[in-house]
């Protein structure tokens, strides 16, 4: 099958973030088929941008073809984003023929975060005589309305759900990482049986500690000589994460042998060390390379999670955080408060209610007298669902088998 997988964002293990169209596009070559992902050559997730010299470039990247299109550069979420976002429509829409006959696809995928790609989509699907699909990763513009406190009236936000609407409508099948997005779609008034679940994966071979020279990783290794017990997140600042209950959690357990880490970076990092100040017992470290987390997570005794509350998590969430916390056998500390719960269901963690630092120390006590035995088996309980439930290889045949079924069908 030729499948096109239309993805804003779409990025690699060279490029950076996002990476799940690349693994799934990686894994449906390996199936026999045939994959072209396009995607716009600026994004602010990527740590390093294609450089491309004219439209629709193609790129091979280990072994996966990308098709990219110019768009401005911007920074931050304002009228440039939108710019950036506009140019990328418009110029897949006015080559949508071209793009269409080049690449002859049977199925189309519209899968970028927000969901205006749509049309462009529809209109490629419609000139090749594909069949076109929908993939959601966030649900917009709910996600704007919740996170930016916007109204349904205001013009961005009809303009995003009249796209989604046409989505809906219109698309063979609806593949979401969210596991109760059939909810949200029954509560808009479409059909549900056009939905797929299919969440965020993981590699086996993904949570392998490799040697790191990196500093971080030193010093954590020191901290375990000296015999404290090492809580950590790792991953973005920002406010979604409500890390300031994690640093405010600290505040219970100052005279104990613990250390709260808090690695990586991001717009709220800054703020946080100021909150932070004076509490010996939290630790900033910066950044580190993705192939040196491995190494990282190997130096910690327990993971953390937080999210601040939403009702977006009534649809539940796929957390990449979280399968990497997994797939290191690492006990979790979860500070989630939505419709699934992977590590309740694994039995690999700890579950406290969000807004209640003083139960987050309780559960840091809780792991902190287990022996190391009983911490392993914690530990392995989550590796175990993960690789069971979420291994890449098994997601992606679960994603083309519905494209390949429907496009069978309409045989």
């Amino acid at each position: 099958m030729r499948i096109m997988l239309i993805n804003h964002y779409a990025g690699s293990d060279y490029n950076g973030m996002e990476f799940r169209p690349f693994y799934m596009a990686r894994e449906w070559i390996k199936l026999g088929h045939e994959v072209v992902i396009v995607a716009a050559d600026y994004t602010h997730l990527r740590r390093k941008n294609p450089i491309i010299e004219r439209d629709f470039d193609e790129q091979d990247i280990d072994g996966v073809k990308f098709v990219f299109i110019k768009t401005p550069e911007y920074h931050g979420n304002n009228l440039g984003r939108a710019k950036n976002i506009a140019a990328f429509c418009f110029k897949l829409s006015h080559n949508a023929n071209m793009m269409a006959h080049k690449y002859k696809s049977e199925a189309v995928i519209a899968s970028s975060t927000y969901p205006l790609d749509i049309y462009s989509a529809a209109k490629i699907a419609k000139k090749a005589g594909a069949r076109l699909y929908f993939e959601i990763h966030d649900l917009w513009p709910l996600t704007p309305m919740e996170m930016g406190n916007l109204p349904w009236w205001n013009p961005m936000i009809m303009l995003l759900q009249a796209g989604e609407n046409y989505a809906f409508k219109h698309s063979e099948k609806i593949i979401s990482i969210l596991p109760n997005t059939d909810k949200y779609i029954k509560l808009r008034g479409f059909d549900v049986s056009k939905f797929v679940y299919v969440p965020n994966g993981i590699f086996p071979d993904g949570g392998v500690a490799r040697p790191s020279d990196e500093p971080q990783v030193a010093q954590l290794k020191s901290l375990r000589k000296e015999g404290f017990f090492i809580v950590a997140y790792t991953g973005n600042h920002s406010s979604a994460n409500a890390l300031e209950l994690f640093i405010a959690a600290a505040a219970f357990m100052w005279d104990e042998k613990v250390k709260f880490v808090l690695a990586g970076s991001g717009n709220v990092k800054a703020e946080l060390i100021v909150q932070a100040k004076g509490a010996e017992n939290v630790l900033f470290l910066d950044s580190v390379k993705k192939d040196s987390m491995g190494a990282l997570l190997e130096q910690i005794d327990v993971a953390y999670m937080g999210l601040a509350k939403s009702r977006l998590f009534d649809y539940g969430i796929s957390p990449n955080k979280l399968f990497d916390y997994m797939l290191a056998s690492k006990p979790i500390i979860y500070a989630v408060e939505a419709s699934n719960n992977p590590v309740r269901d694994s039995n690999c963690g700890v579950t406290v209610p969000v807004g209640e630092p003083k139960k987050t120390a309780a559960a840091v006590r809780i792991l902190m007298a287990l022996d190391k035995a009983e911490l392993a088996k914690i530990g392995a309980n989550g590796r175990d669902y993960v690789i069971k439930n979420h291994e890449y290889a098994t997601l992606a045949k679960r994603f083309v088998d519905n494209l390949k079924g429907s496009i069978d069908d309409g045989n």
